[in-house]
């Protein structure tokens, strides 16, 4: 089974936003054998769900919307995963903080050609209700990307 942790900064927005919406892309384009997951590098949200206004807008776009609880990620799930996905630069270097030498850590915007290099997801938290749906966009872009990454590794 392939393993695929996607972390932003508090586990309630872009993360779970980007485990729903590999989920979904992986069952409609039939890839199996994989696991999507998400965290935090935070603790400040955990045991918190998906922040509302990410839940109306992957209901609005067909993904799931429940079952979610935050939390932080550990050097150990890092460890374990095949691939680490985070939504910023910050994410990255908080994880190669706990795990120095990890080699399974990516950007979510690398996935994405059409990307600024190194540019990151921006948060939409602290904005309107529309800055979701530019989540969910920047997200759904890099996801052809992902789902290539996780065939790769799958052999």
């Amino acid at each position: 089974m392939t393993e695929v942790v996607f972390v932003c900064w508090g586990n309630i927005c872009r993360s779970p936003m980007a485990e729903r919406v590999a989920e979904g892309r992986a069952a409609a384009e039939g890839v199996t054998g994989v696991t999507f997951s998400s965290a935090g590098v935070s603790s400040e949200e955990r045991g918190e769900p998906i922040d509302p206004r990410a839940q109306r807008v992957l209901a609005r776009n067909g993904y799931r919307t429940g079952g979610h609880s935050a939390h932080q990620i550990t050097a150990q799930e890092i460890r374990d995963a095949d691939l680490v996905i985070a939504a910023e630069p910050l994410h990255l270097s908080r994880m190669r903080r706990l795990v120095p030498d990890a080699d399974n850590l990516a950007l979510l915007t690398d996935f994405d050609p059409d990307a600024e290099p190194g540019s990151g997801v921006p948060d939409p938290w602290y904005g309107s209700a529309d800055g979701f749906n530019g989540t969910l966009t920047a997200i759904e872009a890099a996801m052809p990307g992902v789902l290539r990454r996780v065939r790769e590794l799958q052999g």
